[in-house]
């Protein structure tokens, strides 16, 4: 089939097609209703998934995927299933801290973090409740790339003497200080303390790998915590944590064997015991989350697959019943030399047109569903390119296999009877 006569052909098989739409709208509407809800469901899950996994990768580039928390729980598993264990050991310790960052040379950057809890925070006669408090060491704000809205971050001299003062989260000024009024300098109470502020962070939105809410956190000094509250190891029950970032010319193994034999040491324990401490990565979050999602994607592919099965039959019948009444003009062609794979790509292309029609009214419903998510949930779902290429490419699959068996019919046809029919 030379190229002429191939345009030729698609362009009477999309006239066609459209007639088909016009001819019986409530046959078409019906029949093209399967395509559009399947792949509605299916691209809408794959965009959903998409954007999740989207926002993790942000926040992993944000946090740092080079980065080894040590906590007294895994990330990876139930903590119900060894919570006894788990309760039983001892919090990271600043003396830990200390520890790693004199021995541990796999790493550049280590921050010790107490959650001192949810607080209230007052100024004059406004108030933020639920504020994340925590006492972090110099090195946090390079670890968790903080941001500031205002303000600055903590001199070495004011985290060494332990400096009345506190970074605040957007939200928490927002709350506290009228939009017009400049919140660094001020004073506000916390616990019956008053923390001067000196930053505020910029907003953060919903970020899915944040361990904390960025918007609504205030950030002290630790040497200004132990002031406050109780700090020691044994008391703390998992609000401790050391955050470790490995250095350029070493690897996360290497980060990790010295973090074991560093902290080993320290709780002295003897080599038949086994570690009293967990080095979580968020690589375990990631990987979590691949399972999930890849069970959601699949879920959402089948549910959608019975739509897709549901609209290819609707379809096909569309495209026997056009065999049908064209059946006297397919003779005519036949007699008049028209070949056979001519007839089989005229309807061919019909079929994939009308399918076509119903997947991109099912990607236009996605788009218009993904907008209002954002809306609502305040957290971007988007319709990817990719996305786009794999509900049109569905389509086509659909529209070849709902036309092929109707197209090889009509090819079939003896010019004589189709003419006489």
């Amino acid at each position: 089939m030379n190229i002429l006569i191939f345009l030729r052909v698609m362009l009477e098989s999309i006239l066609q097609a459209f007639q088909q739409l016009l001819s019986n709208k409530l046959r078409t509407f019906l029949s093209l209703l399967g395509i559009t809800i399947g792949i509605w469901c299916i691209i809408m899950v794959f965009a959903a998934v998409g954007s999740l996994e989207a926002s993790i990768k942000s926040s992993m580039q944000e946090l740092g995927n080079d980065v080894v928390y040590v906590t007294t729980m895994p990330w990876g598993e139930d903590p119900r299933e060894d919570f006894w264990k788990y309760m039983r050991r001892p919090d990271p310790s600043y003396k830990d801290f200390e520890a790693i960052k004199r021995k541990v040379k796999a790493s550049d950057k280590a921050s010790y973090n107490f959650r001192i809890g949810q607080v209230s925070t007052d100024y004059i006669q406004t108030s933020a409740s639920g504020v994340t408090m925590l006492g972090i060491t110099p090195d946090y704000k390079d670890l968790f790339s903080l941001k500031f809205h205002q303000g600055r971050y903590f001199t070495a001299s004011e985290f060494f003497r332990g400096a009345n003062q506190i970074i605040i989260g957007y939200d928490v000024a927002q709350t506290l200080f009228k939009k017009t009024e400049n919140p660094i300098g001020k004073s506000i109470k916390v616990r019956g303390q008053r923390l001067v502020v000196i930053g505020v962070l910029e907003k953060e939105g919903n970020d899915l790998l944040n361990p904390i809410n960025f918007d609504n956190v205030g950030f002290i000094p630790y040497n200004t915590a132990r002031k406050y509250v109780n700090t020691s190891s044994g008391r703390s029950r998992g609000r401790a944590s050391i955050s470790v970032r490995v250095a350029e010319n070493s690897s996360m193994a290497e980060l990790k064997d010295q973090l074991t034999t560093t902290l080993r040491s320290e709780h002295r324990l003897s080599p038949k015991e086994e570690n009293n401490f967990e080095l979580n990565t968020l690589s375990i979050l990631t990987n979590l989350f691949d399972s999930i999602f890849g069970v959601i994607n699949f879920a959402g592919g089948f549910i959608g697959l019975f739509a897709i099965i549901v609209g290819v039959f609707s379809v096909a019948n569309i495209m026997f019943v056009s065999v049908r009444e064209r059946t006297p003009i397919i003779g005519i062609k036949k007699a008049l030399g028209a070949k056979r794979y001519v007839i089989v790509t005229e309807f061919l292309i019909e079929s994939v047109v009308l399918c076509l029609i119903g997947g991109i009214i099912g990607l236009l419903f996605v788009y218009l569903a993904a907008i209002a998510a954002t809306n609502i949930f305040e957290y971007e779902i988007f319709l990817s390119f990719d996305n786009i290429i794999v509900g049109l490419s569905i389509s086509v699959a659909s529209g070849i296999i709902a036309g092929i068996i109707p197209a090889f019919r009509a090819a079939a046809m003896e010019p004589v009877e189709a003419i006489r029919s």
